[in-house]
């Protein structure tokens, strides 16, 4: 009887500790949030992608979306992004990685965007070639999905870890506007496969706060 009452209660001290550290680890552990600056035309977001997260990065070898500057500097490792309600948002994203290609060549479409388009290096379109894409910036509550190009897989100045060197190294420019509704928080989410490594592709940084998606907080 004194053993069976040891072994319950060592079970039941492992299954609290298990308990403790998931909320400390993953419960606790959120990612930072980055507010949009504000300008005389609604909010502007300037965003990244990289193939690879920074080299002191828990995963360094994660695709990632960063939070940038106007300029494209001043990388900050956040996914959620803090935009003013029934507001225009503007939205540049600097691009560093390689193309993955879509399953679905419906996504490389722009759709919830203002004119249902986007620019990509400066070009108006409403999509891509499906084969080009590398990512998506998609907020499907919102109806917003915008299709984002890859650079060629040849570029002699690729970026690696991030940060990158918009200044330096290969990346295409993707702006679109669009608008938001009522206060709330929304998810956003990249709907290409680049979760080398995992189960179709959809695994790792493709399911992580944090890097591939996060979240939109309008207020």
């Amino acid at each position: 009887m004194a053993r069976r009452t040891v072994l319950t209660l060592s079970a039941t001290l492992l299954v609290i500790a298990a308990i403790a550290a998931y909320v400390f680890l993953y419960l606790t552990n959120v990612p930072g949030s980055a507010t949009a600056a504000q300008t005389a035309n609604g909010a502007q977001l300037n965003l990244a992608t990289v193939p690879a997260a920074a080299t002191n990065d828990p995963h360094p070898t994660w695709v990632s979306y960063y939070v940038t500057n106007g300029q494209g500097t001043g990388w900050q490792h956040d996914t959620t992004f803090v935009v003013p309600a029934h507001s225009l948002v503007h939205v540049t994203i600097r691009q560093y990685d390689s193309s993955s290609g879509l399953r679905n060549p419906f996504i490389s479409q722009a759709t919830g965007t203002v004119g249902g388009t986007f620019t990509l290096d400066g070009k108006t379109m409403q999509a891509i070639n499906p084969d080009l894409a590398s990512h998506v910036f998609a907020i499907p509550q919102l109806g917003v999905s915008v299709p984002l190009a890859g650079i060629p897989d040849n570029a002699k100045n690729a970026c690696g870890n991030a940060p990158c060197d918009p200044s330096t190294t290969a990346h295409t420019t993707t702006t679109f506007t669009f608008r938001t509704g009522a206060k709330g928080l929304y998810r956003w989410q990249c709907f290409v496969p680049c979760g080398a490594g995992y189960v179709l592709d959809f695994g790792g940084p493709m399911q992580t706060v944090g890097y591939m998606d996060g979240f939109l907080k309008v207020v």
